[in-house]
């Protein structure tokens, strides 16, 4: 069986033409308990993920793809959001600060610090700012988007360095209190570590943290890595280019070392975070494994899990005015809302 798909996002990836399908035995229907658009993105079927990368070299034309695409639709959200975006530096850091058409008084003393995905490889400058920009134009907050160096060229700890460094600087001007950190996937591993790395030198910690199906585990370790293996059809496994991702970027670096595989870390002073996931994503279990790390520390936590979601599916080839992304943008708001200030 073949489906003819427009095209399909991974992480900034387009995948287009001729798709076949995962096997018989992992084909499951497209549920009807979500929206149109969420069940064509469900429907969507990716045979393109399986990359193997053997030298450094080889992750440029990947990197480059990601560029191309996640720049245009960048620009796209920005537009339909009309979100304005200044780039800069913040600590000798590129990033960008994305404002929205108006800011509600309770939000004009607050920020968000965005940390973006792509496996410490892919989407590099403006290509990742897209969750920003609909943080910005959903939530009505001023977002800080990092545009943090990258494995090949830079390895650990360099992503994670410049995430806090921006996260000082931020300091100097708001209180800790008023400050929200977000980001998916790998984003959201680093939103983990940022507060692991705040507490570790006595800086004061965010208001709050949502870590969005975040990267917890760069090892092999996990249920859903093994049942959601060609169910998610956004990463559909690990033994691909996410695991090439992790080596590279890890550089012969202990995989469970806490920072890169913060479910290994402690988590004792974090502020209240907000977890997500979905049922066929390939990071279920690293999302679930991490709130369970919260609660045996007593750390404020909630978990919210998707219907029929892959990885990251709450925003990825979506329409802006899709159901699920705009309510898991508004869930952020809510719970962002509710914590910061406090």
């Amino acid at each position: 069986m073949k489906r003819k798909i427009s095209f399909f996002l991974l992480s900034g990836l387009i995948f287009s033409g001729m798709v076949q399908a995962a096997p018989a035995s992992r084909d499951f229907p497209v549920p009807q308990t979500v929206s149109v658009d969420m069940q064509k993105s469900i429907a969507a079927v990716n045979n393109s993920w399986k990359f193997n990368i053997k030298s450094a070299e080889e992750w440029f034309p990947l990197i480059d793809s990601s560029y191309r695409y996640g720049s245009h639709n960048a620009k796209v959200m920005a537009d339909y959001f009309k979100v304005s975006i200044d780039e800069g530096y913040i600590g000798n850091v590129h990033t960008y600060t994305l404002t929205p058409p108006s800011i509600p008084d309770t939000h004009k003393d607050k920020v968000i610090l965005f940390i973006h995905g792509g496996g410490y490889v892919l989407n590099p400058g403006i290509a990742g700012i897209d969750e920003g920009i609909m943080m910005a134009g959903i939530g009505g907050y001023k977002v800080v988007a990092v545009d943090y160096r990258m494995a090949p060229k830079y390895p650990y700890p360099a992503a994670i360095d410049d995430a806090f460094t921006v996260y000082k600087k931020l300091l100097k001007e708001y209180p800790s209190k008023n400050i929200g950190v977000f980001g998916s996937s790998t984003g959201g591993g680093m939103t983990l570590v940022l507060a692991m790395q705040a507490r570790d030198n006595n800086v004061a910690m965010p208001g709050a943290l949502a870590p969005c199906t975040p990267w917890t585990d760069l090892t092999k370790t996990g249920d859903t890595y093994f049942t959601n293996q060609h169910v998610d059809n956004s990463l559909v496994g690990y033994d691909g280019w996410i695991d090439d991702a992790a080596r590279d970027y890890a550089q012969g670096n202990d995989l469970k070392d806490p920072y890169l595989s913060p479910v290994y870390g402690d988590v004792t002073g974090f502020p209240p975070t907000l977890l997500v996931s979905g049922t066929r994503d390939l990071f279920l279990s690293n999302t679930v494994r991490m709130q369970q790390k919260l609660n045996e520390a007593g750390i404020e936590n909630n978990l919210i899990v998707y219907e029929g979601q892959s990885h990251c599916q709450f925003y990825l080839g979506l329409p802006p005015t899709a159901k699920e992304l705009q309510d898991h943008y508004k869930n952020l708001t809510v719970f962002f809302d509710k914590h910061l200030g406090k």
